[in-house]
C-alpha cells in the first residue's frame, strides 16, 4: 500500500516529467532535464521550506531566554517544560510544526532521489510513462557536452561535497566556547556539540563519497538542491530581517 502510493503520488509524476522535458524539448540533454525537475520540486515545496525555515530563525532568537530558563529551573524538569511552551506560545511558536513541514516534504525529496537512482537513463521504463507522454528515439546523456550523468563523476560529487558543505554551515547554529568561569558541561551539551561537528564536516564527506559511488546524475540532483537550499535560506533570512526593521 505504501510502494502504490510513494510511487502513484510521487515517483512516477517527477519520472514522467523528466522524460517530458527530454522528448518536448530536443536541446536538452539529460542533466539539464535533472536540474529543471529538481528546482520546479523545489518551487513547488517552496511555501513549506520557507515556513520551516522561518520557524528555525524565530527558534533562535528565543535561545537567549531558553537558556535563562534552563538555568533557573534546572532542579525543575517540569516547570522548565511549563515555562518553555509558555514562552513559545507567547511567541506564537510551536516548534513541532516544522519537524511535521519536514516530513511532509520526505516522499517527494526520497522520489527525487529515486528518480535519478533507478531512472536507468537512458533505457526508459515504458511502463510506467503516461499515455501522452511520447517516448524520446535519443537521449543525451553528456551534461553540456561534458559529463555524462549516467557514469560516475568526481567533479560533480566534489560540487555536491561542497555544496553540502556550505548549506550546513548555514543552516547550523554557530558552536559557542565556554567562558572560564562557566566551563560546566553537561552529557547532552557533548552531545549536542558532537552532533553539530559530524554535520558540519563529516556530512559534507558522506555525501562526496555517496554522490561518487553513483550516477553522476544523483550527484547534480544533490548539487542544484544544496545550491536552492542555501539561495532560499538566504532569501528568507534577508526577508525576516526587513520586516523586521523599525518603521520611522
Amino acid at each position: 500500500m505504501i510502494s502504490y502510493i510513494f510511487n502513484t503520488f510521487f515517483f512516477n509524476p517527477i519520472y514522467n516529467g523528466l522524460i517530458f522535458l527530454i522528448s518536448n524539448f530536443s536541446w536538452m540533454d539529460a542533466g539539464v532535464a535533472v536540474i529543471i525537475i529538481t528546482v520546479l520540486v523545489k518551487l513547488i515545496l517552496f511555501p513549506l521550506t520557507k515556513k520551516s525555515i522561518k520557524i528555525q530563525i524565530q527558534t533562535k532568537k528565543l535561545e537567549p531566554e531558553l537558556k535563562i530558563i534552563k538555568n533557573k529551573y534546572k532542579d525543575n524538569k517540569e516547570e522548565q517544560a511549563r515555562r518553555i511552551m509558555e514562552l513559545y506560545k507567547n511567541n506564537n511558536l510551536n516548534p513541532l510544526s516544522g519537524i511535521l513541514i519536514i516530513f511532509i516534504q520526505l516522499p517527494v525529496i526520497f522520489a527525487l532521489y529515486f528518480v535519478f537512482l533507478r531512472g536507468g537513463l537512458p533505457e526508459i521504463n515504458t511502463e510506467i510513462l503516461y499515455s501522452f507522454i511520447e517516448t524520446p528515439n535519443h537521449i543525451r546523456m553528456l551534461f553540456l557536452g561534458l559529463v555524462n550523468v549516467a557514469e560516475k563523476s568526481l567533479f560533480l560529487a566534489l560540487l555536491a561535497g561542497l555544496s553540502q558543505y556550505f548549506q550546513v554551515q548555514l543552516m547550523l547554529p554557530k558552536i559557542e566556547k565556554k567562558k572560564e568561569e562557566n566551563k560546566t558541561k553537561t552529557f547532552k551539551d557533548d552531545l549536542m556539540k558532537s552532533m553539530n561537528i559530524q554535520m558540519r564536516f563529516i556530512m559534507p564527506v558522506i555525501v562526496f563519497f555517496i554522490s561518487y559511488s553513483l550516477p553522476a546524475a544523483i550527484a547534480l540532483y544533490w548539487t542544484t538542491s544544496n545550491i536552492f537550499m542555501i539561495l532560499q535560506e538566504i532569501f528568507v533570512k534577508r526577508k525576516m530581517e526587513g520586516q523586521s526593521l523599525p518603521t520611522k
